[in-house]
Formats: C-alpha cells, sequence, structure tokens
C-alpha cells in the first residue's frame, strides 16, 4: 500500500470553481474522512483521484508516482485504485462469488474469494446468492470485497452506508474500517456524517465551499476547531460573545476556563455535554429554563433559556434524571473551552 498526496488541486464547472486549492495527505494504511456537506466538492475530489475526472490544475500522487497533473495522467485502470459508490453498484445478474472475484484472473478466484468473503466478516454462504438477495449492509460489505480483490494503491469510498438505516449503518461502517485496516489499505471515506466520521477514521479533513478547512485527528477536530464554521458543522455548539481577563471567558454562562486566550473579547465554544445541569437552589452556575428536550435514549439533549432574556442554549444529559419542561435548574460549564477572536 501506498500514500496518497494531493496538492494545489483545482476543478470548476463552467463558472462555478467545485475546488480550490485542495491539500492534502493521506498517510499510507491509514483511512482518512473526508467530511463536508453536500455540493462542498468532496465526491468531486474523489472522481479525480480516481482518474473518472481532470483537474484543472494541481497535482495527485500516489507514494512517489504523479497519477494526475501536467502532462499525460495515468487512466483509472491503472491507477490501482478501489472505488465503492454509494449504492454498491453490485452487478445484479451475478453471484456474490462472481461479484467479489470479477476483477481477478480465473485462475486466483477459488483461492481468494474465501478470504475476501472473511475479510468483510461475511460467511461463505453468502457466495451463491444473488445482491437482490442480501442486505443492505451485506451488499456494501460485498461491495468493499471486490473493490479489495485485486490488491489496489488506494480505496476510495463515496458515502457507502449513506442509503443504510442507523443500526445497519453503524455495525457496517465498523466492519468494513476493520477490514480496511486488516488488509493495510490507503483509504479515503467521503462523509457528511460527523459521527461517521469522528468514530471511523483516523484522520478527518473538512471541507468547505471547495476548500480544505481542517485536517487533523477526530478528536482535534472536535475539540480544537479552526473556526466557528467547522465546531458547528462537527458537532452541536454553543458559541457566546465573552470577554477574557485571567485565563476566564466571562459569557452568558458565566466564567469559563479558556486555554491559552489573550485578554479582549472573543467568541467561546461550549460544546453542550460541557453543560451540567444543577439544582435551582445551588451556589454555583446561572439560572435557566428548561424549554424543551430531545430523548434519545442512553442521553437526552435540552434547550435552555439562560434567564432571565439572555440566549437559548443546548445542553446534553444523561438519559436517567431528565429536567421537566418550564422547570428552573442552573447551568454550570465544566471543563476548558475554545475560543475563537472576534472580527
Amino acid at each position: 500500500m501506498t500514500s496518497l498526496t494531493v496538492s494545489g488541486l483545482t476543478k470548476a464547472f463552467g463558472t462555478t470553481r467545485v475546488l480550490d486549492g485542495i491539500d492534502l495527505h493521506v498517510p499510507a494504511h491509514g483511512l482518512t474522512a473526508v467530511l463536508g456537506p453536500s455540493g462542498c466538492g468532496k465526491t468531486t475530489l474523489l472522481r479525480i483521484v480516481a482518474g473518472f475526472a481532470d483537474p484543472d490544475s494541481g497535482t495527485i500522487a500516489f507514494g512517489p508516482d504523479t497519477v494526475a497533473g501536467p502532462g499525460r495522467p495515468v487512466p483509472p485502470q491503472r491507477r490501482r485504485v478501489g472505488f465503492v459508490p454509494q449504492e454498491g453498484a453490485l452487478f445484479p445478474h451475478l453471484t456474490v462469488a462472481a461479484n467479489v472475484t470479477f476483477g481477478l484472473p480465473r485462475a486466483a478466484r477459488a483461492d481468494r474469494l474465501p478470504e475476501l468473503l472473511e475479510l468483510v466478516d461475511l460467511d461463505l454462504g453468502v457466495a451463491q446468492r444473488y445482491p437482490h438477495q442480501l442486505s443492505g449492509g451485506q451488499q456494501q460489505r460485498v461491495a468493499l470485497a471486490r473493490a479489495l480483490a485485486p490488491s489496489p494503491a488506494v480505496v476510495l469510498l463515496d458515502e457507502p452506508f449513506s442509503s443504510l438505516d442507523a443500526g445497519l449503518r453503524e455495525g457496517t461502517g465498523r466492519a468494513v474500517a476493520a477490514a480496511l485496516r486488516a488488509t493495510g489499505a490507503t483509504a479515503v471515506l467521503v462523509t457528511h456524517d460527523q459521527s461517521e466520521a469522528l468514530s471511523l477514521a483516523d484522520q478527518v479533513a473538512v471541507m468547505r465551499a471547495g476548500q480544505l478547512v481542517q485536517l487533523d485527528t477526530p478528536s482535534a477536530v472536535y475539540r480544537t476547531p479552526r473556526d466557528p464554521g467547522v465546531a458547528s458543522f462537527v458537532g452541536d455548539a454553543v458559541l457566546l460573545p465573552a470577554e477574557v481577563h485571567n485565563g476566564l471567558a466571562t459569557c452568558a454562562l458565566g466564567a469559563v476556563a479558556v486555554r491559552d486566550a489573550p485578554p479582549g473579547k472573543v467568541q467561546v465554544l461550549v460544546r453542550p455535554e460541557q453543560i451540567r445541569l444543577a439544582d435551582a437552589s445551588s451556589p454555583d452556575g446561572v439560572a435557566v429554563e428548561v424549554e424543551d428536550l430531545s430523548y434519545y435514549g442512553h442521553d437526552a439533549s435540552v434547550r435552555l433559556l439562560v434567564a432571565p432574556d439572555g440566549p437559548r442554549v443546548t445542553a446534553r444529559v444523561t438519559g436517567d434524571v431528565l429536567p421537566e419542561p418550564g422547570t428552573r435548574r442552573k447551568a454550570v460549564v465544566s471543563g476548558v473551552c475554545r475560543t475563537f477572536p472576534v472580527g
């Protein structure tokens, strides 16, 4: 397996610039998630890496070998790329066995099939079934096995779990990530699902309006987002105006701890799970009124109005003890918060 390096990549369709100077390095054997809203250019990026489209400028290299850039580009069939599209795109008239081994020499098919199915956590008993006889999650695993069969240099996955329901999506995602790591594949997963990117990838590339705005570990992207836009997109965010003095930012939720923030006006980021609810009689925290809540079983999102006429904020609490709408509580912020300069 080899690394993937994208340098200065641009692409426009007519007057619309879809990619605007993308620089991205995917280490060998790593899984990188490209995360962004619909229309940000992430699928176009994947298609150019695969060779299905040409960039206007910039280069793409697999290890030391340039496959796209000035001069004659390397065609898709010679890039050794495994591609898993959204719906799997299995051949409906072929069995699972025939789909998985489609790109292999005939002499190697019988030996490779069992190990490829085992790799994606499928029983050999599905080998003679047809795609319509499989669940959505099984179809995506078959599609991955087919992509891995010829030992590609890079595996590209274009929102492969988007059509699956929530429970199946999580299990399939874990199985796919485990299979990729078991083969030592260098992989890029395109998604608009923040939890998917954070839970599956080694690093996350956040795209916005054709630009790559942050590339970091999942933890760093969540805990230290580059700007308020990234903070709001990657997880829920409470953003409040504040003023910093002596390592504390005073905002509507009181004085919260911040790190390496110079004195002056800032915008402070508080994640909902940092907001703890206490009794209204508590000496700590600021007064809030519970407006409503969304219950998810393991936890709940509680929407609060900072009394008497402050901003509305959201807290995330465990699902065992839930506050009643209309009641008054105290909100206490725990941990260290991220700040952003104003202006």
